[in-house]
């Protein structure tokens, strides 16, 4: 009984401190950066934060590999950085260039592999070349504050003097951007700073080099832990998805599609639906990138209007059609551009003409994918919508005429001109209103009138003699 006993009380003890040794271990949760920086990472950055803060961790760990991307995004990435209550480490495995060189920076913790390089943040397009000043200005700003956020010691020496140091010193991050910048004994060869890791080291932007996450943790004094990692959300990927060129083509595909086969169907129904659908899932992803801006969609929205009123509206084709044209073309193809507004200067050609060639194969693909399933589901023999097409032909040998017929019972009867005809205009004859117009000559309103003859369903009239 005493040996049972033991032998519990020791299960007891052996449970109690595995538990005790698994609450003592250190929550990190791992955030992977590998990619160019785009309002996609701005938002995953985002939800791991929170994904963090929930799980309360310990430690918040980016696992980067970047040569850069858009500095709006990156400076969001960073202020999220700045304003974290857990401590942030970043291990810099190869490249943090540019806008990475800006979040690299805002950690607590820089640790790179050996062969690696940080710096390089001038603001460029996608052709690689230097945007104006005023774009430099901002970043060398942004990264200066930067800098500046994580503090700085202060000494008086004997002397009296107050000397400042800087835990990461704000001109060396100005130099970075811009080639100007002077910091004697590192950024005096009249080019944009880069660091290796050694060099990193030497001026505070690197606390020490490491292979492995496991080593950058068991330098920042972590050996036993637990680490979460981020995962995209469903919604994420779906997004990633949509935002392909080849993708944005086969849905501008569907929404030419579903108007053309609206048009051609009475009332509103199917393809109408498949229009709405295929818009939405252009803009949305779009619009969530921060390409696509509201502007951009009611461009867009005008046009379609513009459109529907040039055919249901107003007879023939004129300016509201070709105006709606336009602003469709326009809205779907500015939604493709990373533009502000109206300015167009940081975009580059490559992405201007990508966005041409996606909105301009998607009309004329979707125009004629249209007129080739019309004709295969609603003429076809076995089509699939072959049901809801009018097949049945009315042949004129079996007496079947385009004109009423009660048309030719108004030759020769006397009637009034409701207006004037000029030649034509509107006559009554028997009390009911007809189209009709005058053989030679106008005739005022009110005069007597007198139909002689019918032609194409056209009423020709002259002056009934007294």
């Amino acid at each position: 009984m005493k040996l049972k006993n033991f032998w519990i009380l020791l299960l007891l003890i052996s449970s109690l401190a595995a538990l005790a040794q698994e609450a003592n271990k250190k929550k990190v949760y791992l955030l992977n950066i590998k990619s160019e920086i785009t309002p996609a990472t701005r938002r995953q950055v985002s939800q791991a934060f929170e994904a963090a803060d929930s799980l309360q961790a310990d430690v918040f760990l980016i696992h980067m590999n970047t040569y850069g991307g858009t500095v709006v995004d990156a400076d969001s990435i960073r202020t999220r950085i700045l304003q974290s209550d857990i401590p942030v480490y970043v291990f810099i495995d190869n490249n943090a260039a540019s806008a990475g060189a800006l979040i690299s920076i805002a950690c607590d913790g820089i640790y790179m592999r050996p062969g690696g390089s940080i710096g390089a943040a001038t603001v460029v397009n996608q052709t690689g070349e230097a945007m104006p000043d005023k774009y430099q200005s901002y970043m060398r700003s942004t990264m200066r504050a930067t800098a500046e956020a994580h503090g700085k010691d202060t000494v008086v020496t004997a002397s009296g003097d107050t000397l400042v140091s800087w835990f990461r010193d704000p001109k060396i991050a100005e130099a970075m951007v811009d080639e100007r910048i002077y910091v004697e004994g590192v950024s005096d060869s009249g080019q944009v700073l880069t660091f290796t890791p050694a060099e990193a080291i030497a001026n505070g932007f690197c606390e020490g080099t490491a292979e492995t996450l496991k080593e950058v943790l068991h330098q920042v004094g972590i050996d036993d832990y637990e680490v979460t990692e981020y995962q995209p959300t469903w919604i994420e990927k779906i997004i990633g998805f949509l935002v392909h060129p080849m993708i944005s083509g086969l849905l501008i595909m569907a929404i030419v599609g579903g108007i053309y086969f609206e048009m051609q169907s009475p009332g509103i129904g199917f393809p109408l639906g498949i229009a709405i659908l295929a818009a939405v899932l252009y803009f949305m992803p779009l619009y969530l990138e921060g390409l696509a801006e509201h502007w951009e969609i009611a461009v867009f929205i005008v046009g379609l209007i513009l459109i529907a009123v040039e055919i249901f509206v107003i007879p023939g084709f004129g300016i509201a059609g070709a105006a709606g044209i336009t602003l469709v073309f326009l809205g779907l193809l500015l939604s493709l551009i990373d533009n502000v507004n109206f300015d167009f200067e940081g975009v580059e050609l490559r992405g201007v003409g990508t966005a041409i060639t996606t909105v301009v194969l998607g009309l004329f693909g979707g125009f004629m994918l249209a007129l080739y399933l019309g004709k295969k589901m609603f003429t076809a023999e076995h089509g699939l919508f072959k049901n809801f097409a009018l097949k049945t032909v009315q042949d004129v040998h079996e007496g079947f005429v385009s004109v009423e017929t009660k048309l030719f019972d108004l030759k020769g009867k006397s009637g009034t001109a409701q207006t004037v005809l000029r030649p034509g205009g509107k006559i009554i004859v028997d009390g009911d209103i007809y189209d009709a117009v005058a053989v030679s000559g106008f005739i005022d309103k009110d005069e007597k009138i007198v139909v002689t003859k019918i032609e194409a369903t056209q009423l020709y009239v002259e002056l009934e003699e007294e």
